[in-house]
Order: C-alpha cells, then structure tokens, then sequence
C-alpha cells in the first residue's frame, strides 16, 4: 500500500500580483490574560511614602548609646570595689528627697512626656509630605511625585489658556489651590478654560488620589 501524497504549496503565479504576508498570532499583552497581573491597583489603597528620619534617629540612638555606656561604666566601676560617680550619688540623692509636687521634677516630666509622644508620632507616621503616591501600574513598583514638580507641571498647562497674565498654583495632599490673574477676556470664560485645562492636567499627572480642583481667576490690581 502507498499512503497519499501530502498536498504542497503551489507555485505563486506572477501575475496574480504580490502574495501578502501571513497574519502573525495575536501575541498577548500583559494584563489581558487571567489574573491581576500588571493591571492598575484599581480599589486598591496605595500608602503614603515612609520617611526614613535620619537625624531623629541618629540624635536618639547618640543619647542612649551615651547614657547607656556611661552608666554601664559608672556600675562596673562600682562592683570593682570603686566609688561611684559623684553625678550619680547627687542624683540618687536629689530623687530621694525632691517632692513629687516640685516645679522641676514637674517639668522634666512633661519634656519626656512631650519627647515621648513625639517620637510616637514619628514612629507611626510614614511622613514625606512633599511627595504624592501615583496610580501602581504594576504591583512591584511605586512611583511618586514631588508636590513642587507637580504644582509646576500644573502652571505651565495654566500658562498656555489665553488671557492667563500670572499664575500661582499650590499643590496639596488632597486639594489643588490655583490662583490666577487674567488681564483680558471675560473672567468666567478664563476661569472655564482653566479649570477644563487643569482637569486634563491634574489627570495626566497620574496620582493615586485624584485632588480636589479649586480655581480663582482675578483682574490685575491697579498701581498707584
């Protein structure tokens, strides 16, 4: 028995013209399969940028590497059979015999109080105020903008509006303050434009928190 002849390409015909390019496969973008991969965070919480607070740090664990090691000193030089430091026996002293209702024992409370509750803070606030979190178009990278950069970006967009003589634009965590003078045209058609001009604006930006737009638009004042 002879199997069949498998059937081959014809020979392209010259005067049928130029044979167009097969169709390649469809290739899969990231983010159209299954699955969250590369999409944006939508309904997802994106956190604020923690600061690392050197100088707080480093000023604290410079005084209690220095208290501690004075007074791990100030001990072992008691149990080498050696009296204690003078500063020490006038301390001890002093916190045996000071009433608790003392003006300073009062106020050397309410320091470390106040010392205390700020390093709370600092510890439970993640801080960097100047810089904005953005939409997270991939979940292994963060992005942030800094409000300076932002509020810039933003003045120039307002610059371009016709009629725009000066503007002053403060960027804030959740607010858009924009100040601007118009020296012709009708105030409420600057002011349109404008806001129109900042809404694209503010969306290209592309912050994980769209801020609130506030617009002001005046007339030059008059010198003299």
């Amino acid at each position: 028995m002879t199997s069949p002849e498998q059937p081959t390409d014809p020979a392209p015909d010259p005067a049928a013209g130029p044979v167009p390019d097969p169709v390649p496969d469809p290739v899969p973008v990231l983010g159209d399969h299954d699955g969250d991969e590369g999409r944006g965070a939508e309904g997802e919480r994106v956190r604020r940028f923690w600061a690392v607070r050197r100088i707080p740090a480093a000023l604290l664990a410079a005084v209690v590497l220095g208290g501690a090691g004075l007074l791990l000193y100030d001990v072992a030089a008691v149990r080498a059979d050696r009296t204690a430091m003078s500063w020490r026996r006038e301390l001890a002293d002093d916190l045996a015999t000071r009433p608790l209702d003392d003006t300073g024992t009062l106020a050397a409370a309410g320091v470390t109080v106040l010392l205390g509750v700020w390093l709370l803070v600092l510890a439970s606030t993640p801080g960097l105020r100047k810089v904005l979190p953005m939409r997270r178009t991939h979940p292994d990278v963060r992005a942030g903008l800094d409000r300076e950069a932002a509020a810039l970006a933003l003045r120039d967009r307002t610059m371009e509006v016709s009629g725009v003589q000066s503007v002053k634009v403060r960027v804030g965590r959740a607010k858009v303050g924009v100040r601007a003078v118009s020296h012709f045209r009708p105030l409420d058609d600057v002011r349109a434009d404008v806001e129109s001009v900042l809404a694209a604006g503010v969306e290209e930006l592309g912050l994980a928190r769209r801020p609130a737009l506030t617009v002001r638009v005046d007339r030059p004042s008059k010198k003299g």
